[in-house]
């Protein structure tokens, strides 16, 4: 008896360990694959193919059924190499608006040296994917096209069409961007109820367990401005107080200094709300408190802080975020500076104009040597979407029954994804993915990008079962 005991025992473990669920899903060998192609195809901007990566999803959508007629490759013809691909899985019920799949195939560029693995190899390493793309957005990208295919496999027809964009040029500002090329000239190929893409992900805590499920409802907008300073220059064994590099920096540490003002929107309030609770369980107090300081008083300075120094997530989502990210400066080693550069990366809330944020750069620098210029505008600044029942329900229903006790929050993107395009056009726009990161992101668009095997395995069923319930909502 106590042979069986232990034996049933050892079952109920391998019925729910990782190896397991792998080897009861004859499906995962294919996504595998899948995922596996996707992330070695290099699709960053300056040395890589997106369009070869839709190429490749799109032959082995074909050889799962799909027909040319469902299958809608496209590329501006002096952008080839940045093309795209859309996917269209008819439903049953042509009165039924469409569900619009939205992913990314570009990625970060990643240099061989810096990395410790070769960045474009899908390596396996203790529990582990590394390569660049593993989470951003290769994951999501792999994940939709393996949902249609699968359902395609199986003849499920979905009540909703469901529609999937696989787009290039969203982590490259100045890039030709297939998300908003489709809101321009093929709307009627991606015009859907709405549409689900990144933005969003569980959080695991320092000790890996399973803390908050998250559900994108609004993002900032990303905006380059440029900093210059001119000056005619001279021999560098005469130097001046009026040096361009000097002038420049000084400017870049009052950018450094300035904060813009906190704002809260539904994402955001429901977070901190939320969040709070659970810093409380856990025994941060503190910073409960100041989360719910920050709903009630958004000027709250002292709460703010305390928030922001805990979690640099937490703070960029209160306001506009600027920050130096690349400098140009002088011509020659022996020369004093003619021309000084910084570009400044913001991340804008929504509402807030590019111009109002230039202008207060320009204000906080208070220097009228340095020019401040907004450089390419890459969308309209929208009002975050509205969350209603009929996105949130089946969320908290399969976050209920996959990790059982694991609340499910908005939040408020700090980041921006292409969803600007999208809600930008009357396409309200979510970020979902069910995958589980770990604190830092997982060291997306940083070195050495990861993703935990499992959470990617359990972020594809959880895509896979909230699909079906979307697509089959009255």
């Amino acid at each position: 008896m106590k042979s069986r005991i232990v034996w049933g025992a050892v079952s109920v473990m391998m019925a729910f360990s990782p190896q397991a669920f792998a080897a009861s899903d004859p499906t995962e060998p294919q996504f595998r694959a899948l995922y596996k192609e996707l992330v070695e195809t290099n699709t960053a901007i300056n040395t890589g193919s997106c369009t070869l990566a839709a190429e490749q999803i799109a032959k082995r959508m074909k050889a799962a059924g799909f027909t040319d007629a469902e299958l809608h490759p496209f590329a501006d013809p002096a952008h080839p190499k940045e093309g795209g691909l859309v996917a269209i899985l008819p439903g049953s019920d042509p009165k039924a608006k469409a569900i619009l799949l939205l992913a990314h195939i570009d990625v970060v560029e990643a240099k061989r040296e810096d990395w410790v693995r070769d960045p474009f190899t899908l390596i396996e390493e203790n529990g582990k994917f590394y390569a660049r793309g593993t989470v951003d957005d290769k994951a999501q990208a792999a994940m939709w096209a393996d949902s249609l295919i699968r359902f395609r496999q199986e003849g499920y027809k979905p009540r909703h069409t469901l529609k999937m964009a696989l787009t290039c040029g969203e982590e490259t500002a100045g890039a030709f961007n297939g998300a908003e090329w489709l809101t321009k000239n093929r709307r009627e190929l991606i015009d859907a109820a709405y549409a689900i893409n990144e933005g969003a992900a569980g959080e695991l805590g320092k000790d890996g367990k399973h803390e908050v499920m998250t559900v994108q409802a609004g993002e900032k907008v990303a905006q380059n401005f440029m900093l210059e300073v001119t000056n005619p220059g001279g021999h560098s064994s005469r130097p001046l107080k009026d040096n361009a590099i000097y002038r420049l920096a000084s400017a870049l540490k009052k950018v450094e200094a300035y904060q813009f003002p906190i704002q809260l929107a539904d994402g955001s309030r429901g977070y901190l709300t939320g969040m709070a609770k659970i810093q409380a369980a856990q025994g941060h107090k503190d910073v409960a408190d100041a989360m719910l300081a920050i709903v009630k008083n958004p000027k709250d300075a002292k709460a703010v802080a305390l928030v922001s120094e805990r979690n640099p997530s937490w703070g960029a989502m209160l306001h506009t975020t600027c920050v130096a990210t690349m400098l140009d400066a002088g011509h020659a080693t022996n020369a004093l500076p003619q021309r000084a550069r910084a570009n400044i990366n913001c991340r804008i809330f929504s509402g807030v104009s590019q111009e109002e944020v230039r202008t207060a750069l320009a204000k906080a620098i208070n220097d009228p040597a340095v020019k401040v210029e907004t450089l390419e505008i890459r969308g309209p600044n929208s009002q975050p979407p509205a969350l209603n029942k009929a996105i949130m329900e089946p969320i908290e229903k399969l976050t209920a029954e996959m990790w059982p006790g694991v609340p499910v929050l908005p939040i408020y993107q700090s980041g921006a994804t292409d969803g600007q395009f999208l809600n930008g056009v009357g396409i309200p726009t979510y970020g979902i993915s069910g995958i589980f990161l770990e604190p830092g992101l997982n060291n997306i668009h940083g070195l050495n990008e990861f993703i935990g095997v499992q959470s990617l395995m359990e972020g594809r069923k959880f895509l896979y079962d909230l699909l079906k319930i979307y697509g089959e909502q009255q």
